[in-house]
Parts: C-alpha cells; structure tokens; sequence
C-alpha cells in the first residue's frame, strides 16, 4: 500500500509526524546470507531505518553490462528491510565517496580522453542518464509512494567537498525525477566552510554530517535552513583504516554518546557505520592528500556491529541512549553465526606468475604502454613487457604516468619496487646494471581515490612512458591480470624465488563458520576463498586477518589461493576464530 511522505517542519508519514533513527549498511559489503542478521540487530538497536549507498561501478562494471543480481540485489535487500519493518532510505548518485574504488564511478569512464567529473561536462552525464534509466526501472517500485519502504532519496553526496557547479546539481535532481523519482529529494554535506552552501539544491532538504558537537552543528544549520527538520546524515561513529597506518582506528565513546543525545533531542539521525562490512576483492577506496593512502580490505570502522556482524560495547551504550527516545523492540536473532578455528594450512601447490603468462592473458601490443583503462581493464595488475635491442648498460629507469606501484624485473629478476610518489623520480642504478634483453614492469592498481580534486588522475598502470638511459622506449606487449578468471593456471610450471606466483591451500569443514585468516609472515598479495575474491593482504599492516564470512565456506573440502607479489612467503597460513585489525 503506498503512503505519503512529507517533509515540511519535520518529516511526516500520511499527515503523522515521526523520528528517524536510521543505521548505514551497505548490501554491497555484506554478504547475502547475512543480510538479515544485520537488519534484525539494527532494529533491535532501536532503529527503524535502513540507509545504504547504491554503488554505479559494481551494478555497471562494464559499458551496459547491469548487475543487479547475488551481493547487488538491491531490490531483495530493500524489500528485506521492508519485511522486518524498516524504512530505507537510498542515496543512488553517481558519486558515492564510501572510502570505496573511485567513489563508485565505473573506472571505464577514464578510458575517454578529457574525462570531467561530477560537473556539467555532457559525456559524463551521458553515462550518468544511461546508467539511471537503468537504475530507476530497479528501484522506482521500492518508493513508499509505490508500496515499498524508500522514503526519501538523495541527490549527489557531500558536492560541496568537491566543487559548486549549481546548474549540474539542478541537472542531477532533475534527472532523478524524470528517471520516476516520486519522494522527496534531500542533500548531504559538511559543515566546514562554505560546504554545506556549495552543495545545496533547491528543493531538497539540506542534511549535516558529522561526527561530534552536535548542539552547535544543529545550530549552524538552523540558521541556515530556517525551520525545515534538522538531520544528521552522517553520524561518524569512527573511522576507517589505511595501510601503513599504525594501527587500527578507534574513536572515544563518550562525545558520540553526547552527540547522539544532543542529536535525537532536536532531529533526526543516520549512524555512519552501524555495521561496516568488507571491501571484498579490489573495491577498496584511497586518498590522496600529500601521499596514496589505499584503505584496507575490512571496512570495519570501529563500527556499532563489528565487520563480521558482533554485537560491540559501543551498541549497548547507544541502545541505552535511544532508548529514551523509542522504545527498543524485542527482536529474535534468527540467522546462526559461529566463528571457527580451523588450523594452520600447509600449501600443497604452488606455481610462478611469469610461467603462467599466457595461461591467464593475451598480450596487446602497442607502441607505447597504455594504462588500464585504455585496455579495458577495471582492476587488479598490469604486467608490461619489452624487449631491450638498442640499449646498452642500463644506468637510470623512469616511469611517466604510472600509479600504484611498480615491480620492474629485468630477464624475469627484480630490480626495483616503485610505489607512489617513488615513480615520479628517474632511479640510478651504481654499478651499471648489466645490459639484459627483457624488461617486465608488474603495475599494481591499488585502488583509486575516491576524494577530491585527484579523482580524475586515477589511470592506472602506466599512462605515459618508460624512459630507459634518459629516452623513451618503444614497442611493448600488456597482460592485463584483472584475476577474475583463474581457470588457467597451471600447477605444472615452475615457481623461482623471490617472484610472484600463486599458492594453494585446502580444508576440510565439518561445520561452515565464520573465519580469519592469518597471513603472518606473507608479503603482499590477494586471497580468493572457493574462488571468491576476499580482497587484499599487505604485511605493512595495520590489519593483519582477513575476514572470511561462514557462507563462503562449504562443507567438505575448500579451497584457499593466495597471489603473492612481493616473493616473500611462509611455510603455512593460519585460519583463527578472532580478527585482527591491528
């Protein structure tokens, strides 16, 4: 039955005033199986309110290519939500930040020469409208006005923070309504500066985000929205965490506990994170500020609910604070989760990468090397290829254009690791290298910003060229390594030292639970559980397990492979019943 929502001097449902009290969950981070727990345990926080991000590079990784389908159906998450008795709220722009892969933009955007983002610039709000013609026949059904629990939507994300082209944040609104948008439209910003003025849109309900002193917040806006409903669209309730960081980011209880207080006595809530989840495969975000600073595969953001879903002190401590404001339902936990220790793993097969080339790609040629995205590839390694005719001793190697980071080998050997702004700088080499004939260059893309101005300088790869004893070297052969098809591989051929190669590991279960899996004494790499890619491992820290949801696990034998870049292995691997961030 479709209702009414209304937002006038507070938000309304058919003419009746209510409080929203809303929890982030991203469908996208969780695996299915799991959904309901999460949603069951927020409503028995106290919430009545589900809010997610719709991420545009996962449900159209490929031009025209739409996923709504396992881990993306949106529908059957909202309609979920809608089954336990929540309200959803849908926040579907092109631009999603999340701490996810490019912000959610799809990375074949960067393949068009003079790309522009998030402006009115017409190829890329081309592929904004073809993308929500799609959308939109998905998620106009799931509107409150057709029956389903979406209440409002909102328009962009944070824009402020990005720049202030008004007529593309018009445009953008418009667009939704046309797509068969029918609730209201709302916005979202930071208070700093002159943000939260920079991205308003006439006509959508303004909304804060921030993560403390909520009581002069609510005033700053006040006085800038007159008397619409105050509300809080990003509670920060944590932070989230990059490699190299020290450790694991954890945040003082006592002033969100305050803010949240301060915040339900005046308006209306969305806790950033209630539950984080993963950032499983390579859909890890970065930032970019004075260096690369790519965040780590658990999203667990010190979050009211754990990464793998626990109930956390934090929770109980909100629950309490709600409480005085609704009363807290009595909600049965209907989904069983354990957590297992399987034991240390022994490899039982291993083989090199460079043997395996032509197994899992087929080379482009081309004159020069070109970056990812002109490949048609999204994500994962490039392994760049040339043979040395002309040069003599090798004395200084540089690479224009290149990100993430960079092993150079030369005859299949390692020579150098390159990462950020190391590939900005021409690299001597005392003594002279020895004159080899095959130069190979492994590009890892180890996720692009999702933040700021720099989001249009995410190529991957290599963009530009490879200077060798201070000119450009010509003629090259690409294997694109998205490693999303593993079938080829063979166990045969040989693994040298120090390369990177591939290792295998396999387990019996008696019973399916949730895992983490130890990768103490592993370098760098990628890990796939029954051929399902969990996400990244670096031994920098500061997260030092990876998360391994029971659904992904089978009863009987399963099998572990690990990509390891750097050459740097253990004898063993270790499946443990406790997390480790760090």
């Amino acid at each position: 039955m479709s209702c009414r929502f209304e937002i006038k001097d507070d938000f309304y449902l058919d003419g009746k005033k209510i409080k929203i009290i809303s929890g982030s969950m991203h469908y996208f981070r969780i695996v299915p199986e799991y959904w309901r727990d999460r949603l069951e345990k927020l409503k028995a926080l106290g919430c009545n309110t589900v809010e997610t991000y719709i991420p545009w590079n996962l449900h159209e990784k490929e031009k025209g290519v739409f996923d709504f389908s396992g881990i993306l159906d949106v529908t059957g998450f909202v309609k979920l939500a809608q089954e336990l008795g929540l309200w959803v709220i849908l926040r579907p722009a092109p631009y999603i930040c999340a701490e996810w892969e490019f912000g959610g933009i799809p990375y074949w955007l960067l393949a068009e020469e003079g790309m522009h983002l998030r402006c009115m610039y017409e190829p890329y709000l081309k592929h904004v409208r073809e993308y929500y013609q799609k959308l939109f026949t998905i998620i106009k059904p799931l509107q409150i006005t057709e029956g389903g629990p979406v209440i409002f939507m909102q328009a962009e994300n944070e824009y402020g923070a990005y720049g202030d082209d008004r007529p593309y944040l018009e445009y953008l609104k418009q667009l939704m309504i046309d797509c068969g948008c029918t609730v209201p439209l709302v916005t979202a910003d930071d208070l700093r500066g002159d943000f939260f003025e920079s991205g308003k849109i006439e006509g959508a309900l303004q909304t804060g985000n921030f993560g403390s002193n909520a009581k002069e917040r609510f005033a700053m806006m006040r006085q800038r929205i007159g008397d619409k409903p105050l509300m809080c669209m990003e509670f920060w309730v944590g932070w989230f965490d990059s490699w190299g960081a020290s450790c694991h980011q954890t945040e003082e209880m006592e002033e969100h506990l305050k803010s949240l207080d301060e915040i339900l006595s005046e308006g209306h809530i969305n806790i950033y994170m209630f539950i984080g989840g993963t950032n499983f495969g390579f859909t890890n975000g970065a930032n970019y500020y004075d260096e690369l600073t790519p965040d780590v595969t658990s999203y667990d953001y010190d979050a009211l609910l754990t990464e793998d879903g626990q109930i956390t002190p934090k929770y109980r401590e909100f629950q309490k604070i709600i409480s005085k404001y609704v009363q807290i339902p009595e909600v049965e936990f209907t989904t069983k989760i354990i957590r297992k220790a399987y034991g240390k793993l022994n490899v039982t097969r291993s083989t090199g990468l460079f043997s395996n080339l032509k197994n899992l790609s087929k080379p482009v040629e081309s004159l020069f090397p070109l970056s990812m995205e002109r490949l048609g590839q999204g994500y994962g390694y490039t392994l760049y290829e040339s043979i040395l005719k002309y040069e003599g001793d090798i004395d200084k190697i540089r690479l224009f254009g290149a990100n993430d980071r960079a092993h150079i080998y030369m005859d299949e050997k390692p020579l150098l690791t390159l990462y950020d702004r190391e590939l900005l700088q021409e690299h001597m080499f005392d003594p002279l290298l020895p004159k080899g004939e095959k130069l190979s260059i492994l590009v890892e893309n180890m996720g692009r910003v999702n933040y700021g101005p720099m989001m249009e300088k995410q190529r991957k790869g290599i963009d530009h060229c490879v200077f060798v004893n201070g000119h450009q070297h010509y003629y090259w052969k690409q294997y694109c390594l998205p490693m999303e098809d593993l079938s080829g591989l063979d166990f045969t051929k040989p693994l040298e030292e120090g390369l990177p190669g591939f290792y295998e590991f396999s387990f019996e279960a008696d019973e399916p639970g949730d895992t983490f899996l130890d990768f103490a004494g592993w370098g760098k790499g990628i890990v796939f559980i029954n051929g399902f890619h969990l996400g990244r491992f670096w031994e920098v820290g500061p997260q030092k397990r990876l998360y391994i949801p029971g659904p992904l696990i089978k009863t009987g034998t399963n099998t572990i492979l690990i990509f390891e870049t750097e050459g740097k292995t253990a004898a063993t691997i270790e499946l443990c019943d406790e997390p480790d961030l760090g």
